[in-house]
């Protein structure tokens, strides 16, 4: 039973009938999956850590309807609303980008979150959604408005975050955004040369972080030979999915959690993968497919060219990030610390998240052919 009659003409109202429902319940399928593979993931690593047992499931389920807010309030703005919002979110994220490297927490080597009181942030996961709806918006300007340099602008903010990614450094996310921004640019009508152009320029950037970052090398040299280092993770979460089987161990039962320091974010696949089995997993690679591809569906329709660059490289962007954490723990290509979207632990992940697909929700509800476009 709908909890709105079709009558009612309040925001939430008009909300519920032109919002994508579908794509919703998918997502919130995914909130749901991730509730409670953090119950089943994080006791274990917070008391080999020496934290009280659910203290990092706490701290998720404090940021879960945080993020619902998040996603749910930017679905209900106009697409101008969103674009602006996104121009907001770029410019305080790309200051805040900038004085990481100064004044940001070190972890793990890499200086990518800024201390918020009790809370840590991590900007870029933020500028990454936001970018990519204001690069929609400069490349769809470029097509569509005179004597406005959409693409020159575009190229230059990408520079530049790219240029504060290395110095963090993250060459994950920068792979994430990089593939994001060309795929926009080409569906805006990159010249062919520009095309060869940007894709050498791409795989020189690789040859480069291979040959100047020695974590980068040694990724890339145990994935092509196991035998050149340690691969203690990645040979532990392959045998956890053997050791589940089709329908795993059951909850609570699965050991790779009390074993891999990142059980509960980088590799919380392989713990579905143990207490929950083949199937589960299989369950979840659906839902992640079926965001993306009933997105994509609902673009072949779509007449206007920012909403087309914007959706489909925030689209982009979450099916690509699923993919290299899932592949990642499946040994099919070189680890990246990088979070299953909705699942893994991650406050800033989470909510930057929500407010990538609340703009999605957003940019693709029905909408008169009169007024809702901007």
């Amino acid at each position: 039973m709908s909890p709105f009659a079709r009558n009612n003409t309040s925001a939430l109202g008009r909300w519920w009938w032109t919002v994508d429902r579908w794509t919703l319940a998918a997502l919130a399928g995914l909130i749901a999956v991730g509730a409670m593979l953090t119950f089943a993931a994080s006791p274990s690593v917070a008391h080999r850590i020496g934290l009280e047992p659910l203290y990092f499931v706490r701290r998720q389920l404090m940021y879960m309807p945080m993020a619902v807010a998040i996603m749910v309030g930017v679905s209900l703005l106009s697409v101008r609303d969103i674009r602006r919002l996104a121009a907001i979110v770029l410019l305080i994220g790309v200051l805040f980008m900038a004085l990481t490297p100064i004044v940001g927490m070190e972890i793990k080597g890499a200086k990518r979150w800024i201390a918020l009181g009790p809370l840590s942030l991590q900007p870029s996961e933020f500028v990454k959604p936001a970018f990519a709806v204001i690069a929609a918006w400069l490349f769809s300007s470029e097509r569509l408005r005179a004597g406005i340099p959409g693409n020159t602008i575009s190229i230059a903010l990408f520079l530049l975050i790219v240029l504060l990614l290395v110095r963090q450094p993250d060459f994950g996310m920068i792979v994430v955004i990089s593939v994001v921004w060309f795929t926009q640019f080409f569906l805006a009508g990159l010249p062919f040369l520009w095309v060869a152009g940007l894709g050498a320029l791409g795989v020189a950037g690789g040859v480069g972080a291979y040959v100047a970052f020695p974590h980068v090398a040694s990724r890339v040299d145990r994935f092509l030979d196991p035998a050149s280092g340690d691969t203690y993770q990645i040979t532990t979460a392959l045998q956890a999915f053997t050791s589940g089987g089709w329908f795993g161990r059951g909850p609570g039962e699965g050991v790779v959690k009390t074993i891999i320091p990142d059980a509960h974010s980088d590799f919380i696949f392989a713990v579905a993968g143990e207490e929950f089995g083949l199937f589960a997993c299989l369950v979840i690679v659906c839902l992640f497919a079926f965001v993306v591809l009933r997105g994509f569906t609902k673009l072949l329709k779509e007449s206007d060219l920012f909403v087309l660059l914007a959706t489909g490289g925030l689209l982009t962007q979450f099916g690509l990030q699923a993919f290299i954490n899932m592949a990642s723990t499946l040994s099919l290509m070189p680890t990246k610390g990088m979070t299953l979207p909705f699942i893994s632990y991650g406050g800033s992940s989470l909510l930057a998240l929500a407010f990538a697909m609340g703009m999605v929700l957003g940019l693709l509800r029905r909408r008169s052919a009169t007024g809702g476009r901007a």
